[in-house]
C-alpha cells in the first residue's frame, strides 16, 4: 500500500538538501577510523573487536541522523522531532562512539608521520593533559552536561536557538560535547583512567537520569506550551502543541531512562563476574609508544 502524506510534509522532504561538510567530517572520520581498526586487527586481533567498530559506526550514523538527515527539517514544527534529535545527541552518539575506544582506531588510521610529529608533542603538552585531566573528573562531567541540559531547555534559550541556524548548532555542538563528557566516566575509553570507584557510577547514572526525568516530567505535564514557536509553527501533523509538548516529554522520559538504566546494569553486572584481562592497556604502549602519556598527577 502506498504511504500517503500531505502536500506539505512532502514539501518538507523535498526541501532537505545533503549538508555537505557535516556529512563529509563524519565520512572523513568513519573512514580514518576503519582503516586504524583494519590495521590493529591485523596487527594485534584482540586489541579492539568487531562490537566496537560496529558501536563506532552506529554513533557516528546517528550523530549523522541527528545532524544531517530530514530529520532537522522537521525540528521547526515539531517538538517531539526536534526531542528525537536531542536524544540522538546526548543519550545514543556519544556512548556508542565511545563504546567504540575510538583514540586507539583514529590514531592508528591517521598517518603515522602526522602522529608522531604533531599529534605525539601536542597530547604530551602539559597544559593540555592538565585540561584534559580537569575537565574528565566525573563531577565536571555532571555538572557540565546537566547544566547544558536543563539551560538550553529553558523557554528564553530554547527560543533564542530556534531563531538562529547559527545558535541552533551551537546547542545541538553543546549537547553533543557535553555529553561525550558525561558518558567518558561511565564508558572510560581508553587513555581514561577511573577517577571514581566503579561502584559509583550506576549511582551517578542514577543522579543524571533524576536530571533527565524531571525536564521530561515538567514537559510531559505542564498544562501550557512552554515554547511560542511551536505555538505558531504549521500544523503538519494531526497534532496539537501541547500534545506535541507532552509527547516530547513522554519521548524523553522513556528512551532516556532506559538508556541510563541499560548502562547501570551492565555495569553492576561486570563487577559481580570475573576480571577479563585488558588487552587495551596491555598493547597500548606497543602500538603508540611515541605518543602514550600519563595522566597528570594531582596536586
Amino acid at each position: 500500500m502506498k504511504l500517503m502524506m500531505s502536500p506539505a510534509i512532502q514539501a518538507e522532504f523535498q526541501s532537505w538538501a545533503l549538508p555537505v561538510p557535516v556529512t563529509l567530517v563524519l565520512m572523513i572520520t568513519a573512514v580514518v577510523y576503519l582503516r586504524g581498526w583494519y590495521r590493529l586487527r591485523n596487527l594485534l586481533p584482540d586489541v579492539i573487536s568487531v562490537w566496537r567498530l560496529t558501536g563506532f559506526m552506529s554513533g557516528v550514523f546517528a550523530l549523522w541522523i541527528a545532524v544531517g538527515s530530514p530529520l532537522a527539517n522537521f525540528d521547526d514544527d515539531l517538538l517531539s522531532t526536534h526531542m528525537v534529535q536531542h536524544i540522538l545527541l546526548m543519550a545514543v552518539a556519544p556512548p556508542l562512539i565511545l563504546l567504540g575506544s575510538p583514540a586507539l582506531p583514529l590514531l592508528r588510521g591517521l598517518p603515522q608521520k602526522f602522529v608522531r610529529a604533531g599529534l605525539g608533542p601536542l597530547m604530551r603538552w602539559a597544559p593540555l593533559q592538565w585540561m584534559g585531566h580537569a575537565l574528565t573528573h566525573p563531577a565536571f562531567c555532571w555538572l557540565a552536561a546537566t547544566v547544558t541540559l536543563i539551560g538550553w531547555h529553558t523557554p528564553t534559550a530554547f527560543e533564542f536557538a530556534l531563531q538562529s541556524d547559527f545558535w541552533h548548532e551551537v546547542e545541538h555542538a553543546c549537547f553533543f560535547a557535553t555529553s561525550i563528557l558525561f558518558w567518558w566516566p561511565v564508558v572510560q575509553p581508553w587513555p581514561s583512567v577511573a577517577r571514581w570507584p566503579r561502584w559509583s557510577i550506576p549511582l551517578y547514572l542514577f543522579l543524571g537520569m533524576m536530571a533527565n526525568d524531571a525536564l521530561s516530567a515538567f514537559l510531559a505535564f505542564c498544562d501550557r506550551v512552554l515554547y511560542p514557536s511551536y505555538s505558531a509553527a504549521s500544523r503538519l501533523f494531526a497534532i496539537s502543541p501541547l500534545d506535541d509538548q507532552a509527547l516530547a516529554g513522554a519521548l524523553m522520559w522513556v528512551f532516556g531512562s532506559f538508556i541510563y538504566l541499560i548502562p547501570a546494569v551492565v555495569i553492576t553486572l561486570r563487577m559481580l563476574s570475573p576480571r577479563r584481562p585488558d588487552y587495551q592497556s596491555s598493547y597500548q604502549r606497543q602500538v603508540f609508544p611515541a605518543i602514550t602519556t600519563e595522566p597528570p598527577t594531582a596536586a
